[in-house]
């Protein structure tokens, strides 16, 4: 089992789409580590050799920042954004969009799913 930056990788995926699965690496990032190691990106997981597991350890671990300490710096930034008190830091405490996008409809992925309100009686007319 390949174990890499502390995530265990799905053994019968290639190589390239298996090292997507540790945070901070996307699709291009995995093909510029996989180019730079020299291992065969088109090899499953499961037959990578222990020399090719190091390579791609060592190339990881050392030039890209991954996983926690990826996830602690962007937290800090948000933290920061939060404590000086900037448009961006208020629609984060809030749980709001933040780049934008309108909430008069849609932005339920930060909302949430709404409650209607029971029992409301309408105003009566004149």
């Amino acid at each position: 089992m390949a174990r890499i930056a502390g995530v265990d990788l799905p053994r019968d995926k290639r190589v390239e789409i298996g090292l997507t699965y540790i945070y901070g690496i996307g699709l291009s990032r995995s093909k510029q580590i996989i180019a730079d190691t020299g291992v065969n990106p088109d090899t499953r997981v499961k037959e990578l050799s222990d020399a090719d597991i190091a390579a791609l350890r060592a190339e990881i671990e050392g030039n890209y920042q991954v996983e926690g300490d990826l996830r602690r710096w962007e937290g800090l930034n948000i933290k920061r954004l939060v404590d000086i008190g900037t448009y961006r830091g208020r629609r984060h405490r809030m749980g709001l969009p933040v780049r934008g996008q309108r909430t008069r409809t849609n932005a339920r992925t930060r909302r949430g799913r709404r409650q209607t309100v029971a029992g409301k009686k309408k105003a009566p007319g004149k």
